[in-house]
């Protein structure tokens, strides 16, 4: 027996609590629209229709290698820190929230420069990310770069831990468990992303893991974004979907993948396409390519 055979028995019982009825009965109204951009590896935007909240999840961007294997140009609003910041203060947000998921170079690289120049061109700039990473480890990095982090991180520089939560004009994260790493050492994480009435689950970089039917279940999220890309650091597109069929998601965006020679190029996203037809066919997925955005139409999951 294969070791992904085996280990697809063994997650779908896991999964079976997740599942039932998880992708059954639909809220009835109360819709969502969401717009999506990737920029390359695991970092994508999350905004509402009208802008009015960017939220960026994870922070590398100008520094970004994720267009180079798919033979695209980067486009000048992505390509500097400088540009970047004046193409978002032209989008008139009420807020800018960068959550970080950890502190990895193609997460992280760009994080202080580009909360630094958000804040200098006047935006309201907000991050969050695991509690003592924010609070402790931090802390001296925020002042270096002229932040008060108890004004700029979630709940008065405390950050959010594992299931805890941080609000901010209308847009609320809860912290979820990646099964990743940190440099720094202290745990990584994901995040359940509550946006114009649609739950987003923010993966970050993990592995497939059995909890991922509980938080299914308690959190209901109706959109992922799995990482794709195998390799030395994450999952691959078929473990992948089958976390996406553990949560009950309708709807997942691969990301993760095609960034790093030592990561699967840029074919994966149709091959996750294809792992989730097959694992859950009622999964819709939206394959993009760097720098490319969409505008999601979601029907939010009946929730508890």
């Amino acid at each position: 027996m294969s070791t992904s055979l085996s280990r697809r028995r063994f997650v779908a019982g896991l999964s079976m609590l997740a599942a039932a009825g998880a992708t059954g009965v639909r809220a009835a109204d109360g819709t969502g629209d969401l717009k999506v951009r990737w920029y390359g590896g695991g970092v994508y935007e999350l905004a509402m229709p009208d802008d009015s909240a960017i939220v960026l999840v994870d922070a590398w961007i100008w520094n970004n290698s994720g267009f180079t294997r798919f033979n695209l140009t980067k486009p000048p609003e992505l390509a500097s820190a400088a540009a970047y910041a004046d193409a978002l203060k032209a989008r008139n947000p009420q807020t800018v929230i960068v959550p970080i998921t950890h502190d990895h170079g193609d997460h992280f690289g760009d994080y202080f420069e580009l909360l630094s120049v958000l804040t200098a061109r006047g935006l309201d700039v907000k991050t969050v990310g695991q509690s003592d990473f924010m609070r402790v480890f931090l802390k001296d990095k925020f002042a270096a770069n002229g932040l008060d982090n108890t004004k700029i991180v979630l709940n008065g520089g405390n950050g959010i831990n594992m299931g805890g939560s941080a609000s901010y004009k209308g847009v609320k994260f809860t912290s979820v468990p990646a099964l990743h790493s940190m440099a720094s050492g202290y745990p990584p994480i994901g995040y359940i992303i509550e946006i114009n009435d649609v739950r987003v689950y923010a993966m970050g970089d993990t592995d497939l893991y059995g909890d991922m039917a509980l938080i299914g279940k308690r959190y209901r999220p109706d959109l992922a974004f799995p990482c794709v890309g195998g390799g030395p650091f994450t999952m691959g597109p078929d473990d992948a979907a089958t976390a996406c069929m553990m949560t009950g998601v309708t709807h997942a965006i691969p990301v993760h993948y095609a960034h790093s020679p030592v990561v699967l190029g840029p074919e994966t996203g149709e091959t996750f396409k294809a792992d989730m037809r097959r694992v859950d066919p009622k999964v819709a997925v939206t394959v993009l390519k760097p720098g490319e955005s969409t505008r999601l139409h979601i029907t939010p999951r009946a929730r508890a």
